[in-house]
């Protein structure tokens, strides 16, 4: 269990999660993606996560206690730099505009501004809608919008149907995680959906957001989605809503980490296999 604790960990089964959505987008809707972009995509995870929770140890830490933690986190920093220079690496093989490559790091920065260690940032902590949103719509930007390789304008319906849904489906997936948090969370004084909303409230939205899903899938045709397409994305959508009603009563770190983020390769491989 050792490899699969260390796995889960520093990041690295969310970010072949991160490569299984890219490749869902590429059979959604048709587009070429660079081997080299799909390795992007997975340093670009597997970089930002492990500095996020290093960034959030090192928050919440004493500053005495600074160094030990770094110690303690070794292999953390080490996943850190080698993802940064496979990072790298990929970056130099492709020809991605430098907006595209400067706006997936404003969103990392944005998301991780609360955890900085300056009192004049700490209002950011206060802003939990647009948390749980920057982090929705950054997973939407890398698997949706990156592979497809165009400018804004230049983006069709169907492109734009398929981000939607991939915002929508990550955000719900947040939801998930922040109301596991929400008990940490407002002891450290930060905020998100979960802590800002009422159970009641924030129960509305996940069905909400699991109406859009749901019914929006039956439009498929119209989006160049073929029918066993379609069944797959309804799958992976009723098992999203399942694994909410699962994630009330059970907080395991092996469910959270394997089974709710396995939803997102969950969803890319039934499509596959739809495909097939």
């Amino acid at each position: 269990m050792k490899w699969l604790n260390f796995i889960l960990s520093h990041s690295i089964f969310i970010a072949i999660c991160a490569v299984a959505l890219a490749f869902q987008t590429h059979l959604l809707l048709h587009v070429n993606i660079d081997r080299y972009l799909y390795g992007f995509i997975f340093f670009a995870t597997l970089c930002s996560y492990n500095f996020y929770w290093i960034l959030s140890k090192a928050a919440f830490t004493k500053k005495n206690a600074v160094t030990g933690l770094l110690k303690k986190e070794f292999t953390g920093l080490a996943v850190f730099f080698i993802a940064a220079t496979g990072l790298l690496y990929c970056l130099l093989q492709l020809k991605l505009p430098v907006s595209v490559i400067a706006t997936a790091v404003v969103l990392t920065v944005i998301y991780s501004v609360p955890l900085l260690p300056f009192r004049a940032l700490h209002f950011t902590r206060k802003a939990g809608v647009l948390k749980t949103v920057v982090l929705a719509f950054t997973w939407a930007y890398v698997t949706a919008f990156i592979p497809l390789q165009k400018a804004y304008a230049s983006l069709s319906d169907a492109d734009l149907f398929i981000i939607s849904r991939r915002f929508l489906f990550m955000l719900m997936l947040c939801i998930i995680f922040d109301n596991r948090d929400k008990a940490v969370d407002k002891i450290r004084g930060l905020h998100s959906l979960a802590t800002d909303l009422k159970p009641a409230m924030l129960k509305a939205l996940i069905y909400l957001i699991f109406a859009a899903l749901f019914i929006s899938n039956f439009l498929y045709a119209d989006y160049g989605i073929t029918f066993y397409q379609s069944v797959a994305l309804q799958v992976s959508t009723v098992a999203l809503l399942v694994i909410y009603f699962l994630s009330i009563n059970n907080h395991s770190y092996l469910f959270y980490y394997f089974g709710v983020d396995g939803l997102m390769l969950f969803s890319a491989l039934a499509t596959y296999i739809a495909g097939i």
